[in-house]
């Protein structure tokens, strides 16, 4: 018996222990919540974190919670059975969250089957912030792309229907409106007087949970993930995101990261995961990007984006240089700036002396390390805006002044009535054979190439490769074909096409 009795002591003190233990810890949560003070970092307590009292960060986050909630909605969008033409997977509002972004085992976890939602239902569901108190709201291409409907959800719970004011897959943002006036809306920082390790919130309504508010610091600036990329939406990406590790779930994309002040800072985007849920990396895109681009939609309703004009080559990537210097014989080494390896037509760096070798190291005297930062750098400027380039050439540093062009080399800025009938319906047509008439029966007939994402053409469900018929009755058998139909062309417009099965569809888009 007291042999039994000597084994079992050392367990009974350690309970006595950690029931004292207990006891003296609800005593001591009883004392502090008598105090009134329900914040995470109590009023009472003394202890400190990176030299700020608790407390103060407490109420800075509280504070900052309570100018954020109201100015972040709930995005739902609905989209056309018919129209998706069952593509589902191309329409998953949420294709930047599932799987690793940097090309890791993630894609290949298993996913739930996909089905497709009923018309009164919406296909799914993400955030947006509202920018101004007459109703203009930001959030993510990917968010809204697809939609036939786009309604928006107040954090009070009041509902609108929402217009789509314009998107831009080369950042991943989108501009929406809807008719109320005297709304709570949030202001721009200065996104590029972050730092590191700052605080950050992440506010959104992830997995179905309205107005959920995750504290988290800034992890790095400038990140290039190569997402946009590498879902094929975006011909000329600008990835520079703001990293964090506030928590960001499914449901968060287009959703607000704020500082302590409560002022917009980012436009949460992705994360890196391999489950397709947090796993301690979100990104955003900063908020003086964001910024630029739905300036770019209200004034001039497209997207007014500035190019140097040159091929090159990201010093900080081992691989992108192994793989160049294996392709061309070359004996290029890693470092910091950006190696130029060509030029494209009327390039505006090519024009102001630069030449295939230079090696970028700063935009305006502000560093350029990778090839993040001269996207986000020339990303952020228009056509006919100047830029002063700092390069080395030969070991030795040089400046000279380049006028930035747009994709066809012109230098003043664009509006949508500029744009070319390609341009406003989102794709390029190319002449279908006589042989291949002859062998399906068809008496006229384009192949659509390059449609955009969230285009008309992609609307109404037209991808590349579909064979359009008709436009408004009439047969089209090239490019000029189509451009002589809708060219000044206003109204209603119909379009006669035939998918991969051979299946005929006749759907319609209102011309842009």
């Amino acid at each position: 018996m007291k042999s039994t009795l000597k084994k079992l002591l050392p367990f009974a003190v350690v309970g006595v222990m950690s029931g004292a233990t207990t006891v003296g810890a609800l005593q001591y949560f009883d004392h502090t919540s008598n105090n009134g003070d329900q914040s995470y970092f109590t009023k009472s307590s003394n202890v400190s974190f990176a030299g700020m009292n608790s407390a103060a960060v407490g109420d800075d986050f509280v504070k900052a919670a309570k100018t954020t909630v109201p100015a972040v909605v709930t995005i739902k969008n609905y989209q056309n059975r018919a129209s998706s033409g069952g593509r589902a997977s191309e329409q998953d509002l949420f294709d930047f969250f599932f799987g690793d972004p940097f090309g890791g085992g993630g894609r290949n976890q298993q996913r739930p089957k996909q089905q497709q939602a009923p018309d009164n239902m919406p296909s799914g569901m993400g955030s947006g912030v509202i920018i101004s108190p007459d109703g203009y709201i930001i959030s993510n291409n990917h968010v809204v792309a697809g939609a036939s409907k786009l309604e928006v959800v107040l954090s009070n719970k009041k509902s609108y229907i929402a217009t789509l004011v314009g998107t831009d897959p080369n950042t991943d943002i989108s501009l929406l409106k809807i008719e109320e006036k005297g709304l709570p809306y949030l202001n721009f920082a200065n996104s590029d007087n972050i730092e590191v390790g700052q605080w950050a919130l992440a506010v959104g309504n992830p997995l179905g949970l309205n107005s959920t508010v995750t504290a988290g610091i800034i992890s790095a600036k400038g990140r290039g993930i190569g997402i946009l990329g590498a879902q094929g939406k975006a011909a000329n990406p600008i990835e520079s995101f703001i990293q964090t590790d506030a928590a960001i779930n499914p449901g968060n994309s287009g959703g607000a990261l704020v500082n302590t002040n409560g002022d917009l800072i980012g436009i949460n985007s992705a994360i890196q995961s391999t489950t397709g849920y947090y796993q301690g990396y979100g990104f955003a895109v900063p908020a003086n990007l964001a910024r630029k681009i739905v300036e770019d939609i209200k004034k001039f309703g497209i997207v007014q984006r500035g190019f140097l004009g040159v091929t090159s080559v990201d010093l900080s990537d081992d691989q992108q240089i192994a793989a160049y210097n294996k392709q061309f014989k070359t004996n290029i080494k890693s470092g910091s700036g950006v190696y130029i390896t060509g030029f494209g037509d009327s390039s505006g760096a090519q024009d102001a002396g630069l030449s295939k070798g230079d090696i970028i190291t700063k935009i305006d005297a502000t560093p350029v390390t990778d090839f993040a930062d001269l996207s986000i750098a020339i990303g952020s400027k228009r056509p006919g805006d100047k830029v002063a380039v700092t390069y080395l050439r030969n070991g030795k540093e040089n400046t000279t002044t380049v006028t930035l062009k747009d994709q066809k080399g012109g230098t003043s800025t664009r509006t949508k009535a500029d744009l070319s009938v390609g341009e406003k319906i989102g794709a390029d047509f190319e002449p279908l054979s006589d042989r291949f008439k002859t062998d399906y029966g068809l008496n006229s007939g384009v192949v659509a190439k390059n449609v955009s994402e969230g285009s008309e053409m992609a609307k109404i469900g037209v991808v590349d490769n579909y064979i359009v018929i008709e436009i408004n009755g009439k047969p089209v058998n090239s490019q000029k074909d189509v451009e002589k139909i809708l060219d000044k062309y206003s109204g209603n417009v119909q379009v006669k096409f035939v998918d991969e099965y051979g299946r005929i569809y006749t759907k319609g888009f209102k011309m842009p």
